[in-house]
C-alpha cells in the first residue's frame, strides 16, 4: 500500500476485503477505504450507491477524493458510534423500541428511491441490479457449499445437499412480491451511524432492487444484535402500521428472506473461517440458528425444511462454535 501516511489510523474493518483508516489533518478527520480485491464494487460501486442516496436526502458517506488507479478512496468520517453500540448502552426496552422506529422512518425514506441509474466518479453509469431468484438462490447455496462440509460427514452430504437446494428453490417460487424497492441488502444496526444525533446509512455496496421485506428481516432477524422476541414483533409491527402492504404476502416473504438470509449467514461465516482465517464469526452461528428456528417454527412454509434441518443437524451441530 503506497499510501501509509503518519496522519492515517488504522480502523476496525469488517468482513470484506476492504481495508480502512482515519485520517486526521487541520482539526478535520476523513476515511479511506483501501481495496485492491473487489475494488470496482468496493470503491466505485459503493460511492455510486452513496451519491444515489444522498441525493434522495439520505446520509451517507461524501466522496472527498478519490485513486481508483491506486485503490483506494476518501470520504466523510461518521466517528466511531454505531447504531448498534447506541442500542447497547439502551437498557429500557421502550426506548429500545423507540429508537427502532427512528430506523424504521430511515428504512421507508430509503425504499421511497426509486432510480436505477446513477454516474460513478469515473463518470460511467451504474445501473442498480435486480435482486432476481437466481441470485438469492446462489447466495442460501453458499449454506450448502460452506457450513455443510464442515459439520456433516461425508456419507450424507450429497443426498442432504440435493434436498435442500430443491427445498430452497420451492421457497422462492413462494416469494409474493415484486422486484421493484430499493434494497440495501445488510440493513441492520452496524451498518447504520450515530452521527450529529442522526442515523447515517454505511456499507451500501451491495445495493440491489429487490423485495420490500428483505431489509426488514434483516433489521428484526439481525445475527448480530440479540433483540427480544417482542421487540421485533414491535418493530415489525411498526413498519406495517406505516407502509401500505398485503399483510399475508409480506408476512409469507418476510418469513422466507428471513430463513434463507439466515442460513446464507452461516454459510458466509463458516467461509470466513475456512477461506479466510476469520474464526471471529463463528461464535454469531448459533444464533442464526435460534432465528432460523424462531421463523419455522409452527409455519408450514416451512414444514420440509423444518423436517430436513431436524433429521441432519442436531442441536448439539446448531450450537457449534
Amino acid at each position: 500500500m503506497h499510501f501509509y501516511h503518519k496522519k492515517l489510523k488504522s480502523i476496525k474493518g469488517d468482513a470484506s476485503f476492504r481495508k480502512f483508516f482515519r485520517k486526521k489533518s487541520y482539526n478535520k478527520s476523513s476515511i479511506v477505504v483501501y481495496s485492491d480485491t473487489e475494488k470496482k464494487k468496493n470503491l466505485l460501486i459503493y460511492d455510486a450507491v452513496n451519491k444515489l442516496l444522498i441525493k434522495n436526502n439520505i446520509i451517507a458517506p461524501k466522496l472527498y477524493h478519490q485513486n481508483y488507479k491506486k485503490n483506494y478512496i476518501e470520504i466523510q468520517d461518521f466517528g466511531s458510534l454505531s447504531v448498534f453500540d447506541k442500542l447497547k448502552k439502551i437498557k429500557k426496552q421502550e426506548k429500545e423500541i423507540k429508537f427502532f422506529k427512528k430506523i424504521i422512518y430511515l428504512l421507508l425514506k430509503i425504499q421511497k428511491i426509486k432510480k436505477k441509474k446513477i454516474k460513478n466518479f469515473l463518470n460511467k453509469n451504474y445501473k442498480i441490479e435486480n435482486y432476481s431468484k437466481s441470485k438469492l438462490l446462489k447466495e442460501a447455496n453458499l449454506f450448502l457449499k460452506y457450513y455443510i462440509p464442515k459439520v456433516i460427514k461425508q456419507n450424507n452430504r450429497k443426498k442432504l445437499i440435493n434436498k435442500l437446494r430443491k427445498i430452497f428453490i420451492e421457497l422462492l417460487s413462494n416469494l409474493k412480491n415484486p422486484n421493484n424497492t430499493f434494497v440495501h441488502r445488510d440493513f441492520h444496526v452496524s451498518n447504520l451511524m450515530f452521527y450529529k444525533n442522526k442515523i447515517a446509512v454505511i456499507d451500501t455496496q451491495d445495493a440491489i432492487y429487490g423485495n420490500i421485506a428483505y431489509d426488514l428481516a434483516s433489521l428484526v432477524d439481525d445475527v448480530r444484535y440479540k433483540s427480544s422476541k417482542n421487540v421485533k414483533e414491535k418493530i415489525y409491527s411498526e413498519f406495517i402500521k406505516l407502509k401500505v402492504v398485503n399483510k399475508k404476502n409480506f408476512k409469507n416473504d418476510f418469513e422466507i428472506l428471513s430463513v434463507l438470509r439466515n442460513l446464507k449467514i452461516i454459510g458466509i461465516f463458516t467461509r470466513l473461517s475456512v477461506r479466510d482465517k476469520k474464526d471471529k464469526y463463528l461464535k454469531l452461528i448459533p444464533y442464526a440458528w435460534n432465528l432460523i428456528e424462531l421463523r419455522i417454527k409452527d409455519n408450514d412454509n416451512f414444514k420440509e425444511l423444518k423436517l430436513v434441518l431436524n433429521n441432519f443437524f442436531s442441536k448439539k451441530i446448531r450450537r457449534l462454535k
